[in-house]
């Protein structure tokens, strides 16, 4: 079992200062803080990093305990990144140190996302002159390439 929402939002308001063991934060700041990450992943997720968190498909299904399955590689750019999201609507301030870590933990998972994904040729390539198949003039059929553990087809 990994991070779940609530955990990484916690996460997020220690690094600017509110920690759950000295502010009590209420149910509607955890919330709406949840939607910022929702809204700051689903950001991510376009930009190609697919981390596996599950982005909510509007409010009335975000729940705070739902299961990131995030991997603890992505744990340092998520937490600071949605802290310096946080940081003005609670009048805080982020520090230097909180913003290079957000920066280059973020620059780190922008490099991880950089490989290409796999592709292959449709059946319908030729195989070329290098290839001395009579039988199979063509291609063979393509499998399915996994993408962050699903299938991804590239012929839909």
């Amino acid at each position: 079992m990994g991070w779940t929402k609530q955990q990484l939002v916690e996460q997020a308001f220690e690094e600017i200062g509110m920690a759950s063991y000295v502010f009590d934060l209420q149910v509607e700041q955890l919330q709406s803080a949840m939607y910022k990450l929702d809204a700051m992943m689903a950001e991510w997720h376009a930009f190609g990093v697919r981390l596996g968190y599950p982005i909510s498909s509007s409010q009335s299904d975000a729940s705070l305990s739902t299961d990131t399955s995030v991997k603890n590689s992505a744990l340092q750019a998520i937490r600071t990144n949605l802290a310096i999201l946080l940081a003005p609507s609670y009048g805080k301030t982020v520090s230097v140190e909180t913003k290079i870590a957000a920066k280059n933990s973020y620059n780190t998972l922008l490099r991880i996302a950089a490989r290409p994904i796999e592709m292959q040729f449709p059946s319908t390539t030729p195989l070329g002159a290098g290839a001395k198949s009579y039988d199979q003039p063509f291609m063979p059929i393509p499998t399915e390439p996994q993408v962050d553990g699903q299938n991804f087809s590239i012929f839909e």
